[in-house]
């Protein structure tokens, strides 16, 4: 199945093009950029690979009017582009009558990611969005801890995605103005909000403080978002990127046990380091010194609690998922539906860090098409 890549910056280059080019049954096809800079570093990587200046030329070619020697249509778009280019993207593609994954956040409100999976079910399409984050070592490890009953009924989860950048690099994602859907909470909170809702279920109240700390700054850099859970489950969810001294990654407290974890995933550094996903060496491994501790009365990572083994982090895995939803063998990763309650959250933190309110969702009806 042939894949056109809209989009070649760090998202593009780093995590997708990698991860589509690593899965059986994928073609990395096309690169939409007319950056001769990064077509450059593409063809290093990617020797056969095509390239587009627009997308416009995907849609074209999805039509029948390629050019008479190169391969026909493609099976699938993937948007890594700028954040506020994922709506008319995906609703160009899916008109075109293309497959789509979108890069996080799918839409800059849940009422754009709803209107999408509309647009892909009247289609009936594949619509799926790119949440990574599911499958880093941590997150798999501490899924599993919960699955198998290890620290009993969860009472409060604790997740930090937090960085030390006290320079703005400026860019699109450092934006202060709302239509380039900038700013952390929409790029790391679309991370740590979707994994407390595919641990703990909907959410019931949401309170937030976002703050922009950084002299030049003009996005929200420092934010906390509370969630009550409609389970009763407490999730304390931080990003920031003025922490000068980091906290654990995950601390999560259960009636009969927590689970402390420091550092992240490896798998973002490796692709960064130019290392690839293959099936002859091990993947999203980390050392015996990062894994997580459980314990009850004990006080990680100074020796309390006893270390538990990560699970690998499997990016691949997604991809490898997209690949079998599109042949009609296995079910979308992670649909627009999951993405749009996300949002829903997303937004109601804006507005409690806004207004100073803490917010009330209405009762929460479960669908086969929210996380478990």
């Amino acid at each position: 199945m042939r894949v056109g890549l809209v989009g070649y910056g760090l998202a593009g280059s780093v995590f997708h093009a990698p991860l589509i080019a690593a899965t059986d049954g994928l073609v990395l096809d096309t690169i939409v950029t007319s950056n001769e800079e990064r077509r450059a570093q593409a063809r290093a990587e990617f020797p056969g690979v095509r390239f587009a200046a627009s997308p416009q030329e995907l849609w074209e070619r999805a039509d029948g009017h390629d050019t008479p020697n190169a391969p026909g249509p493609l099976d699938l778009i993937v948007i890594a582009s700028p954040n506020k280019t994922h709506v008319p993207i995906a609703t160009a593609a899916l008109e075109a009558g293309l497959p789509v994954v979108v890069d996080k956040p799918v839409a800059g409100t849940a009422a754009g990611a709803r209107g999408l999976a509309a647009l892909a079910e009247e289609r009936g399409l594949l619509l799926s969005v790119f949440q990574n984050r599911r499958w880093d070592n941590d997150f798999r490890t501490l899924a599993r801890l919960i699955a198998d009953g290890a620290l009993g009924d969860v009472q409060r989860f604790e997740s930090r995605f937090e960085r030390w950048r006290p320079q703005p690099k400026g860019g699109w994602r450092e934006s202060g103005d709302p239509q380039e859907i900038g700013g952390l909470l929409y790029d790391l909170g679309s991370h740590v909000v979707d994994q407390a809702l595919t641990l703990f279920g909907p959410a019931a109240l949401v309170y937030a403080e976002s703050d922009v700390r950084r002299p030049g700054a003009a996005a929200d850099d420092d934010t906390f978002i509370a969630i009550t859970h409609a389970n009763g489950v407490r999730s304390h969810l931080y990003v920031s990127a003025t922490t000068a001294q980091l906290g654990p990654r995950f601390r999560v407290l259960g009636r009969r046990a927590g689970y402390v974890k420091y550092g992240l995933d490896p798998q973002e550094a490796d692709l960064r380091a130019g290392l690839r996903p293959a099936a002859d060496r091990p993947w999203g491994e980390e050392p015996e010194e990062l894994w997580g501790r459980i314990g009850s009365g004990e006080s990680p990572p100074s020796g309390g609690g006893t270390p538990v083994r990560s699970l690998p982090g499997d990016y691949p895995a997604y991809y490898a998922a997209v690949a079998a939803a599109l042949r009609g063998t296995g079910e979308n990763p992670v649909t627009a539906l999951q993405a749009a309650a996300a949002l829903d959250v997303l937004e109601a933190a804006r507005r409690s860090a806004r207004e100073g309110v803490t917010v009330k969702f209405s009762a929460p009806t479960r669908t086969k098409e929210q996380p478990v």
